[in-house]
């Protein structure tokens, strides 16, 4: 009886289900990645496309570094919940505090790997002289707080298993505000540039942690005395659902790390230019972020109770959803075009490419959308290695050969085609096998189907907890 009642989504109209739950899990996401913009918006108000281009090259390369702790984070809110349907508290508690030990460890390592060999990794995406010099700075200051984003993701994946979605979104807001406050003061009032951009967003990670630490232990004593024998235990269930986790979210900084590799081939205005699409993208689009983790229960629900006409249903309803939405953002986009243009004082290249971004490349967003919703399918339908491998081939096959040629023949305009003309084709093939994999679902063992379930619900604290972890 109890599970029924939690059932919501297998009853009444599923546009609507799908609707509300995406334009609510969207309201803290567009904050978090608004946040990012605003910080772009001050360094660009230096004036000086360096800053601009140093901050895009620094972004891509700590999206690698961040995918380490939105693995555990993902982990650690999957098995928590798991534990908590057990009525576990012990149990939650335990995998919280081996998720937390290991994002620690991982928060030394990483960067002492990562500071060293700055300018070798920076040089990679294409970074060169004063450019690579500005972001080896931003990421000096930056990542060795990487343990506190961290552990901000683990605790926010807690709360979430007992169902504070309100709560976990706070650290979030909060954490978001402080930054957007931080930035002004700091780059101009302080005169400190670029260098108060990246304190700006240790403070607000230090900010987000204090508000995700004190709720988790205030209330469900998140974090306990750890023991040899159960941090071993742990350590085989933990890391696998982490490593499928790093692994999916490694393959989009792949992709970006080939466009941004592509585009340093025409200069600092081009990467700058690339920066802002970079930034705006998610805030525009959040909703459709927001999606990929909606979908999931909506779908999840309704095949745990085999209404697989409503799990058809959603998932069609999903994509027209996306085509919508994303046909009215890239209509706006168009008519603020010139003003957006304006707010980052972009000139050459880099206005070029924030026009054509704003139309007609931004509605190339639909098929990004269209695989999210394809990935939820084959994780609800217990082919959550199917995601896995679209992401990839969309973010490598599906990125370099198209981006290589666009920019051949047409130069950096061509890059950021290419790159839009590679996500058609492998979301097309997403789609298809998305449906068919509904239409013919694999018989999976209940404790299975709840696996993948709780996985996809996740998908979203992923690009959540990415965000407000820290900005990259």
């Amino acid at each position: 009886m109890a599970q029924n009642s939690t059932a919501t989504f297998t009853n009444g109209n599923v546009m609507r289900h799908v609707t509300v739950t995406s334009f609510t899990a969207s309201i803290g996401l567009m904050a978090i990645y608004a946040v990012d913009l605003i910080d772009l918006i001050f360094i660009s108000m230096l004036g000086q496309d360096v800053m601009a281009a140093a901050a895009g090259y620094a972004s891509t390369l700590m999206f690698f570094t961040s995918a380490i702790n939105i693995g555990l984070a993902v982990a650690a809110g999957v098995l928590t919940a798991r534990a908590i349907g057990a009525e576990d508290d012990e149990g939650a508690q335990e995998y919280a505090t081996t998720a937390a030990i290991f994002v620690i460890v991982a928060g030394i390592l990483v960067p002492a790997i990562v500071l060293p060999n700055a300018h070798f990794f920076l040089g990679l995406l294409g970074a060169e002289g004063e450019v690579a010099d500005l972001a080896a700075t931003y990421i000096w200051i930056i990542l060795p707080f990487t343990f506190v984003s961290g552990l901000s993701m683990v605790a926010v994946s807690f709360l979430r298993g007992y169902g504070e979605n309100k709560v976990a979104m706070y650290p979030a807001l909060l954490g978001a505000a402080t930054n957007g406050i931080l930035d002004p003061i700091l780059i101009f009032g302080l005169s400190m540039g670029m260098e108060g951009a990246a304190w700006a967003t240790v403070c607000a990670r230090f900010v987000t942690l204090g508000l995700a630490i004190y709720p988790a232990i205030k209330r469900y004593n998140a974090f306990i005395r750890p023991r040899s024998y159960w941090l071993w235990r742990d350590l085989a269930e933990v890391n696998q659902l982490a490593i499928p986790a790093v692994l999916a979210n490694i393959a989009t900084p792949v992709g970006t790390a080939i466009i941004t590799r592509e585009m340093s081939k025409f200069g600092t205005d081009a990467i700058a230019g690339m920066a802002v699409i970079g930034r705006m993208t998610p805030v525009a689009f959040s909703v459709i972020l927001a999606l990929a983790g909606a979908i999931g229960p909506i779908l999840g629900q309704n095949y745990g109770a085999k209404q697989m006409d409503r799990v058809r249903q959603a998932y069609i309803d999903a994509l027209k959803f996306v085509a919508l939405y994303v046909g009215f953002v890239t209509l706006v986009l168009f008519l603020l075009r010139d003003h957006i243009v304006a707010l980052f004082g972009a000139s050459g290249m880099a206005e070029k490419l924030i026009l054509l971004y704003c139309f007609p490349v931004a509605l190339a967003s639909f098929f990004n959308g269209a695989v999210f919703v394809a990935n939820a399918s084959f994780s609800t339908m217990g082919r959550p290695s199917y995601a896995t491998w679209f992401s990839w081939a969309q973010n490598t096959l599906g990125t370099f050969p198209f981006a290589y040629l666009g920019g051949t023949l047409y130069g950096a305009p061509g890059v950021l085609i290419g790159q839009a003309s590679g996500s058609v084709f492998f979301a097309v093939i997403a789609m298809y096998v998305g449906f068919r994999v509904i239409i013919n679902p694999p018989d999976i063992r209940k404790k299975h189907r709840k696996h993948h379930y709780l996985v996809n619900h996740h998908n979203m604290v992923m690009h959540v907890l990415d965000k407000h972890g820290g900005n990259h």
